[in-house]
């Protein structure tokens, strides 16, 4: 039976309080030995949208529970540094658990085929070994949040997926059918990565109705 710690989401054990990075310390003066006063803390830095992080834990699954019940939304952030405070207390894709699926979503989205958002989608993906998606997980991660995508409307969310032989991240988008868009995210996304090998873009639709594995839609 795995240890309690195995099972809960991927948050490090850290109360989410105030960062050390944040905190404005009082500096020592050398000559009176009392406290200069506190500089006033920095604005935060907003991001044009507020995101979710969602985990879904395999050791909470069961083969009769429908797909996407042991999914849990972790916390939301809207801020430069409010995502920096939480990505730097939560355990990165290599420290997960084989079947964890680790997922961040523009607010009020949910991960799964069924939302009305992604329910028309499909998702671009990139696999790796074992222990190599960390890098790539974060740099997927600032450029959505950062919107450096030129069709960031077009993008739900992104999940790192953790198995036994490797670790997959996959975009979500929410149009399947545009297919300029779904062409330029899958392009800007290996640009952003330096990645070259093929990547391919898979309907949702078509994941739901074909048993074996589905066909690509599209190829860059």
């Amino acid at each position: 039976m795995a240890e309690e710690h195995e099972t809960r989401p991927p948050s490090a054990g850290c109360d989410r309080g105030e960062d050390a990075d944040e905190r404005e310390w009082e500096i020592a003066d050398g000559n009176s030995g009392h406290a200069q006063p506190q500089a006033k803390p920095a604005a935060p830095h907003p991001l044009e949208h507020a995101w979710t992080f969602w985990f879904d834990n395999p050791q909470g699954k069961s083969k009769q529970a429908a797909w996407g019940s042991s999914i849990r939304p972790i916390h939301t952030f809207s801020t430069v540094e409010d995502f920096w405070s939480l990505y730097n207390n939560i355990h990165h894709p290599s420290k997960l658990v084989v079947g964890a699926d680790f997922h961040c979503f523009k607010n009020k989205i949910e991960p799964k085929w069924e939302d009305p958002i992604c329910a028309n989608g499909g998702k671009w993906t990139i696999s790796c070994g074992r222990g190599k998606s960390d890098t790539m997980w974060l740099h997927t991660l600032l450029a959505m949040i950062g919107e450096q995508f030129d069709y960031g409307d077009e993008i739900c969310g992104v999940v790192v997926s953790v198995r036994g032989k490797q670790e997959r991240i996959a975009i979500w988008t929410k149009n399947a059918a545009n297919e300029a868009a779904q062409i330029s995210i899958g392009k800007q996304w290996k640009e952003f990565l330096d990645y070259k090998d093929s990547i391919g873009f898979i309907v949702h639709d078509d994941a739901k109705k074909m048993d074996k594995g589905p066909k690509n839609r599209y190829t860059v």
